[in-house]
C-alpha cells in the first residue's frame, strides 16, 4: 500500500482534486449499493421527523438551514434526510404530517453521518490501510475520518448543491479537510455530476475560507464570517484573482472511481433532472495531529471517543 504517486500528488496540489478510476472493485461497488438499498428499505417512516436536507447558499441567509436535533446529533448515527422536492405542498389529510410524493427510498437526499463506523460494508472501504496510505501521501500525520454519507441524487428531484468549499463545514485551525468521494454509479453532466474549479483551493485563485457553517447558540445552524486562518498551513497567501468559468471542469466519473477533493477547492453539482440516480459515498479526513484544532462551533461535533483514526501498517 504505497499511496499516491508523485505525479498524482502534484496533480492534486495543482488542481485541488484528483480522480482515481477503478479505486473500488465492481464487487465492492455493488456491495455498497446493496447496503444503501437495504438501509433505504428498512428505516421506519412513521417515527421519522421528515427532516429535509438544505443548507442555504449564502453567509447572510438567515433561514432555510437544516438544524434540528435529528441532524445535529447524527455524527455517530445512521440517519436519513429527505429531498425538499419530495414533499407535497399540502399535508397528509389523515396524519397531518408532510406528505411524500414518492416512495421513501426515492425521496431521500442522503444517509449519514457515521456509516464508516456503523455499517460494515462502508467501514471496510473507509477505515483501511489503502486510504491511510493515500492520506500519508497527502501529508497527513494523524488522519481522522468523519462525516460519512451516501448522497443519492434521486431521479428528477436530486437537488443542486451550490458552489462551496468543504472546510466551510468541517473547519480546523488551520484548514485541513480532504474529501474522499466514491462514485457508486456513473456520474455525468446529465445526472448531476461534480463541477470543480481548477486551482480554486489556492490563495492565487481566492481559495480562502471566508465563511463557516456552524451551530447557532440558540439552536439550529447558520453561516458566519470566518475570522481564523483561511488557508492550510504552507499555502500561498497571495490572492491574484477569483476562480472563473474558464477554470470550471464538469467531471464525467465512472462507477468505482474515487475523487479526492481538497477542503478549500470550490465545487458544486447541478440538479439531477434525468431518470437515472447518482449514488455516491463520501467521507472527510481532517488532521488530528498536534497544531490543528477542530472548532467547537462546527455543526458536526466529535462523538465521545473522538473521530475515527485512519491508521496504517505501512512502513516508512
Amino acid at each position: 500500500m504505497s499511496g499516491l504517486t508523485e505525479s498524482q500528488v502534484a496533480s492534486f496540489r495543482e488542481n485541488g482534486y484528483l480522480v482515481l478510476p477503478d479505486y473500488l472493485t465492481p464487487t465492492e461497488t455493488n456491495t455498497l449499493i446493496t447496503e444503501t438499498n437495504n438501509l433505504l428499505r428498512d428505516f421506519p417512516l412513521d417515527t421519522h421527523p421528515l427532516t429535509k436536507f438544505t443548507t442555504g447558499d449564502g453567509i447572510d441567509e438567515s433561514t432555510n438551514h437544516v438544524g434540528d436535533d435529528y441532524f445535529l446529533n447524527s455524527g455517530d448515527k445512521i440517519r436519513f434526510f429527505f429531498e425538499p422536492d419530495a414533499f407535497s405542498t399540502e399535508p397528509d389529510p389523515v396524519t397531518g404530517r408532510a406528505a411524500l410524493l414518492k416512495p421513501k427510498n426515492l425521496a431521500v437526499n442522503k444517509i449519514g453521518h457515521s456509516l464508516h463506523t456503523l455499517s460494515p460494508p462502508f467501514k471496510a472501504v473507509s477505515l483501511n490501510e489503502r486510504n491511510a496510505a493515500v492520506a500519508k501521501s497527502l501529508g497527513f500525520t494523524d488522519p481522522r475520518v468523519l462525516q460519512s454519507m451516501v448522497i443519492l441524487k434521486q431521479p428528477s428531484i436530486g437537488g443542486a448543491v451550490p458552489s462551496h468549499r468543504d472546510s466551510e463545514f468541517l473547519y480546523t485551525d488551520p484548514p485541513s479537510a480532504v474529501g474522499w468521494w466514491y462514485a457508486l454509479q456513473d456520474a455525468s453532466p446529465k445526472n448531476g455530476t461534480l463541477g470543480m474549479w481548477k486551482g480554486s483551493h489556492t490563495g492565487r485563485k481566492g481559495g480562502h475560507i471566508k465563511r463557516r457553517f456552524v451551530r447557532k447558540g440558540d439552536g439550529g445552524t447558520e453561516f458566519i464570517e470566518n475570522t481564523g486562518p483561511a488557508l492550510p498551513r504552507g499555502m500561498e497567501e497571495e490572492k491574484v484573482s477569483e476562480p472563473s468559468d474558464e477554470d470550471l471542469e464538469i467531471l464525467d466519473i465512472k462507477a468505482g472511481s474515487l475523487v479526492l477533493i481538497h477542503g478549500n477547492v470550490l465545487h458544486k453539482s447541478e440538479k439531477n433532472t434525468s431518470d437515472r440516480s447518482r449514488f455516491a459515498y463520501t467521507f472527510h479526513v481532517i488532521e488530528g495531529g498536534e497544531g490543528w484544532e477542530y472548532d467547537e462551533r462546527n455543526w458536526l461535533q466529535p462523538p465521545a471517543g473522538g473521530f475515527s483514526k485512519l491508521e496504517s501498517c505501512v512502513q516508512v
